[in-house]
């Protein structure tokens, strides 16, 4: 049955009322496909940002519908990885990721910097 969840959570296909019900699940890898799927409700991935499995706030960190309030407060994470996540997402405000370029991680650095570089090529490219 969890190799169907795990199917069933990274399906973009999968309706929200069966995400929504998968987000609860006790394996952190069915939560952490349920962060990643595009379909996944605002409102789950403000619950999932607070997992207590780092992977799972990294597939929120990473997920393009999630907020910039809930990016705002996953920058601060204890672990790199979430952090990175938060840096190379392209919703990340630039105040954020000006900060991003500061972190004690080089990974987080350099994610945060090529994400800068890139909302400004967008930005002059419009």
């Amino acid at each position: 049955m969890k190799n169907n969840n795990i199917v069933v959570s990274e399906n973009p296909n999968t309706p929200v009322e069966i995400l929504t019900e998968l987000a609860k699940d006790s394996d952190w890898r069915i939560r952490s496909f349920v962060a990643w799927n595009p379909n996944t409700l605002v409102e789950i991935l403000s619950e999932l940002a607070k997992d207590s499995d780092w992977a799972v706030r990294s597939f929120v960190a990473g997920n393009p519908n999630t907020s910039v309030e809930i990016l705002s407060e996953l920058a601060k994470d204890s672990d790199w990885a979430v952090r990175s996540f938060v840096a190379g997402n392209p919703n990340t405000l630039v105040e954020i990721l000006t900060e991003l370029e500061k972190d004690s991680n080089r990974a987080v650095r350099r994610y945060a910097s090529s994400t800068l570089i890139l909302k400004k090529q967008n930005k002059d490219d419009n």
